[in-house]
């Protein structure tokens, strides 16, 4: 275990550097909103800054995004030598969720995604037992959660990515049908519960970090967690896919009044709404040991942490007080665990979790123009 702490700038992710371009291309693209008016059609300008973007089409709204994997891949390929297993299959579902789940935040429905897998060397597509998991993968994610696989594009791009691996990425399409189901700024108001949806451990955000503390710890990929498993092992586990949450959710008549895909930034996301709440919880998701073992040999404050991690809670749903309790049934009825975990509330934007004493605030957190 490292004697110093880790933090994800340590590890090569300063988003401090990066949502700077990622404000300056907000303000560059909203510009482009008025080159769809020749086709009689208008963005949702409220969508702008949201996890997806979307488009009046009329009859209803199409939501867009795209999305990569990140450096998980990484991992797979150092596990390989020890379990033998590729985790090709779990990696192209994390793949769909970094999609998926966001553009369900909005309110759609996922129809069609499209791959994007980028190899360093035509030799990487020669691993037929890697491949075929990935494309295994890849459909069974897709029956998940009934979206059609429209087909992709597969680059060998000597000398932009590394030869031994591969770069992967979606694209989704999602409609939003009726268009009362959109969930975006105007519904959230002080009084509504939040429903925490839990994670099946890191998903795909925080991994550069974790991949340094295998780096910087004695046993590696090798150390044993709590639970006995592999701490690289456990880090390959998928994300979990929550469009069959949200359906079920609509399917009982219930319109969240907003959602959070808790990804890069931990729990900061959840305070992603554009106007000022104090998002008090009084109810934290129990730690996968994954977690929990990062947490302790990465030397990370509670703060640290809960602003890096999901830290058991994948995705947040800010829900009428009075449908919370239903909220948690319906996703309990699709395999996803849940808890009735805080409010909403005036005040300042910041994140409260009192159980851990840990606050959020506004300056914790620049994602928008």
């Amino acid at each position: 275990m490292t004697n110093k702490s880790i933090d994800y700038r340590a590890a090569g992710v300063d988003y401090s550097k990066i949502d700077p371009l990622k404000i300056d291309a907000q303000r560059a693209a909203r510009e482009t909103a008025g080159n769809l008016a020749h086709l009689g059609l208008r963005e949702i300008a409220a969508s702008r800054g949201e996890s997806a973007y979307v488009i009046d089409m009329g009859d209803f709204l199409l939501a867009s995004i795209t999305e990569c994997l990140g450096t998980k891949v990484l991992i797979a390929d150092a596990m390989r030598p020890i379990t033998g297993k590729t985790y090709f299959d779990a990696l192209a579902q994390d793949t769909l969720a970094m999609a998926i789940n966001d553009i369900i935040t909005v309110g759609a429905t996922p129809v069609s995604v499209q791959a994007y897998w980028a190899a360093g060397s035509s030799a990487w597509f020669d691993d037929k037992a890697r491949a075929r998991d990935l494309v295994q993968g890849w459909k069974a994610a897709c029956d998940k959660c009934g979206v059609s696989w429209g087909g992709g594009e597969t680059p060998s791009l000597a000398g932009v990515v590394n030869p031994d691996t591969i770069d992967l990425a979606a694209s989704c399409i999602g409609i939003v049908r009726p268009k009362e189901r959109l969930t975006i700024a105007d519904k959230l108001a002080a009084g509504d519960a939040i429903v925490l949806l839990a994670s099946s451990g890191i998903h795909a955000n925080g991994v550069s970090l974790a991949r340094k503390v295998a780096a910087d710890t004695p046993e590696g990929y090798k150390a044993k967690l709590s639970d006995g498993r592999m701490y690289g092992d456990a880090l390959l586990d998928p994300t979990v896919l929550y469009s069959p949450a949200t359906e079920a959710l609509f399917a009982a008549g219930i319109v969240p009044h907003y959602c959070a895909n808790i990804t890069g930034h931990g729990w900061r996301k959840i305070m992603r709404h554009p106007s000022a709440f104090t998002y008090r919880f009084h109810t934290i998701a129990p730690v996968p040991p994954v977690l929990a073992y990062l947490h302790r040999a990465a030397r990370m404050t509670d703060a640290e942490a809960y602003g890096t991690f999901n830290m058991g809670a994948g995705f947040a749903l800010f829900v009428n007080k009075a449908d919370a309790e239903k909220t948690v049934r319906a996703a309990k009825n699709v395999g996803v665990e849940a808890w009735v975990a805080g409010q909403v509330e005036a005040g300042p934007k910041s994140v409260v979790i009192e159980p851990i004493g840990v606050s959020f605030t506004d300056a914790d957190m620049h994602l928008r123009a």
